[in-house]
């Protein structure tokens, strides 16, 4: 970077990278505190993943009492589950409400800490190739789980010669109307091993699941939920979707798979509208071949192959991420924390409801640091 040509900004507050649901939250708690605070966005809204990266009929997946940002619930209107663009609705009235506004399409291409000055130094790229630093004393570190596509290599894709892409790029079934469409994954785009009903004993599973925690240990829950759903869904193994030795908890607190509530699904396969597919060996002119050996035709493929952290492409630090999945080395409730003011938000795999948790947490340690005469003047 020509430092030159390099317009240098000092900030008051911490600089927040990220305008979705993770940063709204941090930015909201702390103008509540009164602490300032510099968001930083690359795309040219807020929730960008929402409003632009997901499918038309997409509908929160838990009960909107689980999805709320801190300081403001849903309208009372508002279903159990909302749909996207109720949400989305609701992401923009709450960063009216806080007087939120995101520098847009502004691209942070490094951000380090400077041992000598004692400050984070943010850069970022504008729309016309302009540079940018930031200068502040606390960053905050909030482009999530899901900042981009995993698009795996596979074996002849440039032969296949149909529609290829990734769920991030799907917005409705109405344009494969008529054809064999193929979806690769079983990420939380596509289908989990792991399926549950969305609601058990009239409660939804979340709900059912998080008040049972509090008096059982969580593999006693998730034998409980595996119990309820085989009475609810059956046996889903013999539908081809096996599930893993680890129960749907447990699996969720160790690796961040989700499972599917289902809502649907299940019946579409039993009814043959949707069939079950080993894994994909290599692609063919308008074919796939799978590992089991057979062979079919298709017109187009969705990859629902999910998201990952780009972290680790911007951020100079190897002590809070790490460098392999772009994600806290310390596992929740312990991420939010680094050193030298650095923070970390929407990284916990507990969805919206953690981002809110560690939101709250990032807003009461920098106010405590903002206020203390030692800091004063720095922050």
């Amino acid at each position: 970077m020509n430092k030159s040509s390099t317009r240098c900004v000092r900030v008051p507050g911490p600089v927040i990278v990220g305008a979705g649901p993770s940063g709204l939250a941090v930015a909201a708690c702390l103008k509540e505190r009164g602490v300032p605070s510099t968001v930083i966005e690359r795309s040219n809204c807020i929730a960008s993943l929402w409003q632009l990266k997901t499918y038309d009929r997409l509908r929160l997946h838990l009960p909107n009492q689980f999805c709320e940002l801190p300081l403001l619930g849903f309208p009372t209107e508002f279903p159990t589950y909302p749909t996207k663009q109720q949400f989305i609705d609701y992401l923009k009235k709450y960063a009216d409400k806080f007087d939120v506004r995101p520098r847009f399409n502004e691209t942070v291409s490094q951000a380090e800490f400077d041992q000598v000055l004692g400050f984070w130094r943010v850069r970022t790229v504008g729309p016309k190739v302009e540079e940018t630093e930031y200068v502040c004393r606390c960053l905050v570190v909030a482009t999530g789980e899901n900042a981009e596509a995993v698009v795996p290599d596979i074996e002849g894709m440039e032969e296949f010669g149909g529609d290829i892409r990734h769920t991030s790029l799907y917005k409705s079934g109405e344009e494969f109307t008529g054809k064999r469409v193929l979806v690769v994954g079983c990420g939380n785009s596509g289908m989990e091993v792991h399926i549950l009903p969305r609601e058990m004993l009239g409660k939804s599973t979340f709900g059912l699941s998080m008040w049972l925690l509090k008096w059982l240990p969580m593999r006693v829950v998730d034998r409980l939920l595996l119990i309820l759903s085989r009475l609810t869904l059956g046996d889903t193994a013999r539908l081809g979707l096996k599930r893993p030795q680890l129960g749907p908890l447990e699996l969720k607190n160790m690796s961040g798979k989700t499972p599917v509530l289902d809502v649907g699904t299940l019946a579409k396969i039993k009814s043959g509208d949707i069939k079950v597919c080993s894994g994909v060996k290599r692609l063919k002119r308008h074919s796939v071949e799978f590992f089991n050996g057979k062979t079919d035709n298709f017109d187009a493929i969705i990859l629902a192959t999910g998201y990952k952290s780009n972290v680790p492409s911007w951020l100079k630090e190897g002590n809070m991420f790490s460098e392999k999945d772009g994600l806290p080395r310390k596992p929740f409730p312990n991420g939010w924390k680094g050193e030298c003011g650095l923070y970390a938000v929407g990284f916990t795999k507990r969805g919206i409801l953690g981002a809110s948790m560690d939101a709250k947490r990032i807003a009461e340690d920098i106010e405590r640091c903002w206020k203390a005469e030692a800091f004063y003047g720095l922050c």
